[in-house]
């Protein structure tokens, strides 16, 4: 868990989880909305499918952005 504040916040730092799970052998991310996805064969893979899928994210519309 991160209990460190961002730059920008103020008050005590909220509630932090990595995004990255581990079930068995295979590994996923969550997202803030709660969609997770995997599996994936190692974290190092779920790690670039987080990059892929934010990369996706940013190139959608603003108004079809998930926030």
């Amino acid at each position: 868990m991160d209990t460190q504040r961002r730059s920008g916040e103020n008050g005590p730092a909220p509630f932090r989880s990595s995004r990255f799970f581990c079930v068995g052998s295979k590994w996923y991310f969550t997202t803030r909305e709660g969609f997770d996805s995997g599996p994936f064969a190692s974290r190092q893979r779920a790690e670039t499918g987080l990059r892929r899928f934010l990369h996706v994210v940013r190139l959608l519309p603003e108004e079809q952005q998930i926030h």
